[in-house]
């Protein structure tokens, strides 16, 4: 179809200019032609081409855009708006989001921060996630399909590759073949294999690497056998390129890079997590090495790769990324018995018993006057770390093969909203704590930390009661209640809710 005419109308809609003409489609400012007042947003319109060189990808990649595109909700997509009868001109009318692609960035002054390369890839990884819960896997992320909007949210373009869990794979049924951007598409497509959300895990790890190098980790092959490489080939670690970036980051990178799958980061909430916490990172070889895989090992993966047979996923992406969850325990330093801490521990070693792969974030929040600026032994530096060693002392029976465990200090004088603000952040999907069980009277008129936290959670929230196992030590070992989530005062046992986390700076248990 040719280009069209700014002014030309088309069902309903005035074309404005074309703001894009790809390989595959045209996209068109457009307004409402009847003066309608619009959606509240700017639209534009993408068009795909039809000429007689164009294969049958184009239409039929168009066709899968305009069926995910009517199901996808959130700030990470474009609004949908109408869409054009196939049979006749094919169209698909969206939200024209405003801002800048990654390519923007790679583009311009080089090298970059890594605190910039860290905000943008986290952003990424965040609006990946966000598709994956509605179990949709995009598999063509490129730095041109990511926009960043001015308030560093990500926004991800172009379904026309993705595949949805609960729809037909009309690519995989009718090309019969790998499809996907050359330099970012994953080992696993390259052999065929779509809906695995490691996917776009794989390819947001190709754009870390572009940020942080300015190059390609395995180039822009156009041929079969120059795509296969990557299921047995290592990059060239970023360090060596870029001696400046930290050992984390190159960690983070190469993981996503992994050929196998099922080595990378299980979700991209996992990968987001990390880019914003970086002392977290568990730095190995990988992240350290400067030199590169030596052939010998490379030539051992060529050998396992030639006869390699990736499968699917048997789950559904939603489904999958639940199985591999952000775990986050909420851990009282102040007035928690050694009961309380142990029935914590406990509920959290079940949780994760069940999920192989999730990750643990182990938090305990402080107020601002536990730290004073005039006491060294209180300065904020010395409170924290003293309060991160309880805290990974407290956690280390929970460290077990196959889950991560990070430890985490926050300090405010709201404990709730600081609960709260760090589980949307971090896309947790559980969090434990324990149940208040004193002031039990006024809780119907003043809500407990766990009641606010329960009440306003954007995942599941288990409540712990406290569990004494040490029946056979007798009454004398029967601790006091635990006062570490009340923020009542009644039954003179309860305390304020700004001494949820006093004073004491005693171990945790």
């Amino acid at each position: 179809m040719k280009l069209l005419e700014p002014g030309a109308t088309l069902d309903g809609f005035t074309i404005e200019e074309c703001i894009h003409s790809g390989g595959m489609a045209h996209i068109y400012r457009v307004v409402y032609a009847d003066g309608r007042p619009g959606p509240g947003f700017s639209m534009a319109m993408k068009i795909p081409r039809m000429t007689a060189g164009d294969g049958a990808e184009n239409i039929v990649s168009f066709e899968v855009e305009c069926q995910i595109m009517q199901v996808l909700q959130g700030k990470y997509t474009p609004r949908f708006v109408a869409a054009g009868d196939l049979q006749r001109t094919p169209y698909l009318v969206m939200e024209y989001v405003h801002g800048h692609t990654l390519q923007h960035w790679l583009d311009g002054p080089q090298p970059l921060a890594v605190e910039i390369i860290t905000q943008l890839g986290a952003a990424t990884a965040r609006a990946a996630h966000a598709l994956h819960q509605q179990n949709t896997v995009h598999l063509d992320l490129k730095p041109a399909n990511v926009l960043l909007r001015d308030d560093g949210s990500a926004v991800l373009l172009d379904f026309g590759l993705s595949c949805h869990a609960h729809y037909p794979d009309l690519l995989a049924e009718q090309l019969r073949k790998a499809v996907g951007s050359p330099g970012w598409i994953a080992p696993e497509q390259v052999v065929g294999v779509r809906g695995d959300p490691r996917s776009d895990v794989f390819a947001i790890g190709v754009m870390l690497y572009q940020l942080c190098t300015g190059e390609l980790p395995f180039g822009a092959p156009q041929t079969a056998a120059g795509l296969r490489q990557r299921l047995w080939v290592d990059p060239t670690p970023p360090r060596k390129l870029r001696p400046d970036i930290p050992a984390w980051l190159q960690e983070v990178v190469l993981r996503c890079l992994e050929p196998e799958a099922a080595k990378r980061y299980p979700s991209a909430a996992h990968l987001a997590f990390d880019l914003m916490h970086p002392t977290q990172v568990h730095v190995t070889h990988r992240g350290t090495n400067v030199v590169g895989t030596p052939f010998r090992t490379h030539f051992k993966r060529w050998l396992k790769a030639a006869g390699m047979h990736y499968q699917p996923s048997p789950l559904a992406s939603a489904q999958q990324v639940q199985e591999v969850p952000i775990v986050m325990v909420a851990v009282p330093h102040k007035d928690a018995s050694d009961t309380t801490l142990y029935s914590l521990r406990q509920a959290v070693a079940r949780s994760l018993g069940t999920r192989p792969g999730a990750r643990l974030a182990c938090v305990t929040v402080i107020s601002s006057s536990e730290t004073s600026a005039s006491d060294e032994s209180r300065s904020e530096t010395n409170v924290h770390r003293r309060y991160l060693t309880a805290l990974r002392q407290w956690a280390q029976p929970l460290d077990h093969p196959g889950h991560q465990t990070s430890c985490h200090v926050l300090e405010s004088g709201d404990v709730a909203q600081a609960l709260l603000d760090y589980a949307r952040g971090n896309h947790v999907s559980v969090i434990v704590m324990g149940a208040a069980t004193h002031g039990l009277k006024t809780q119907r008129f003043v809500a407990t930390v766990p009641i606010k936290v329960a009440m306003d959670a954007p995942c599941t929230v288990i409540l712990v009661k406290q569990n004494l196992p040490f029946e056979q030590l007798g009454t004398e070992a029967s601790p006091a209640p635990a006062k570490g989530y009340s923020d009542s005062d009644a039954d003179s046992a309860a305390a304020p809710a700004t001494a949820l986390y006093g004073d004491d700076l005693g171990p945790l248990g």
